[in-house]
């Protein structure tokens, strides 16, 4: 049996989330097919996070364990070539240790949610971005995420439906750039709450739009409560970018 270590990039516009799923499409779900197709194992693929409907990786790690003789380079040229049409793609394959383990080896994740700041519609990147049409202060928005680095009660900023045990976090980085009409906003931690970095954003984004101070996104964490939650912002334009190891 040869674990193998997975980088995976995909699409996350198709698919109901990372996890597998009785209702609909996922990302683990097409993996595991293609697997099975390859070696006719039934395998599970365990990944680094998981993430939201509509989330997107650019560099998801994951890890399967495949008992047939095969080198990681063949592996991931036979899943590619199984995973088509879907949006899912396999960037690296390597044999690791028996006991590294894709999510509980991870010692950190980073994330960037994008938006596009204008009042034209989006064309070709509808579902990869969120268009946000009022004029956005990335320096204000940037100032209000300073707040929110360093280790904090983030209950306000956590989904109702978090399964976490503990709604505290260090947030090692939250910043903000503007290039032209795009703004993006960077986030890493050891791990995230389900929902965190959407929720943070769409506190941010109302920054950025004025209708709330820097003043108020402090009072909102320091509330602890998930109804003083200004904006969650929607699925479209989160991408997961890394994995630490």
């Amino acid at each position: 049996m040869t674990r193998f270590a997975l980088t995976v990039e995909y699409d996350g516009r198709p698919f109901m989330g990372w996890q597998r799923q009785k209702h609909g499409p996922s990302v683990q779900a097409a993996l595991e097919a293609a697997v099975t197709a390859v070696t006719g194992e039934s395998a599970a693929v365990h990944a680094a996070g998981r993430t939201d409907a509509g989330v997107h990786g650019l560099g998801m790690r994951a890890h399967v364990d495949i008992a047939k003789p095969i080198a990681p380079f063949r592996l991931m040229e036979a899943l590619n070539a199984r995973l088509r049409p879907a949006p899912v793609a396999v960037l690296a394959c390597e044999a690791v240790a028996d006991d590294w383990h894709a999510r509980f080896s991870c010692l950190g994740r980073a994330y960037e949610y994008r938006i596009v700041n204008r009042r034209a519609p989006l064309t070709w990147e509808t579902g990869l971005a969120w268009q946000v049409p009022q004029p956005l202060d990335s320096d204000a928005m940037a100032a209000a995420a300073a707040l929110l680095v360093g280790r904090h009660d983030f209950t306000t900023f956590r989904s109702a439906h978090c399964q976490a045990d503990s709604p505290v976090r260090t947030l090692d980085r939250l910043s903000v750039t503007r290039i032209g009409e795009r703004v993006a906003v960077q986030a890493a931690a050891r791990s995230f709450l389900h929902h965190q970095v959407r929720s943070m954003v769409g506190c941010l984004a109302l920054v950025g739009m004025g209708r709330w101070s820097v003043a108020d996104v402090a009072d909102a964490l320091a509330a602890r409560d998930r109804a003083r939650l200004g904006l969650n912002a929607p699925p479209d334009g989160l991408f997961f970018m890394s994995a630490v190891y």
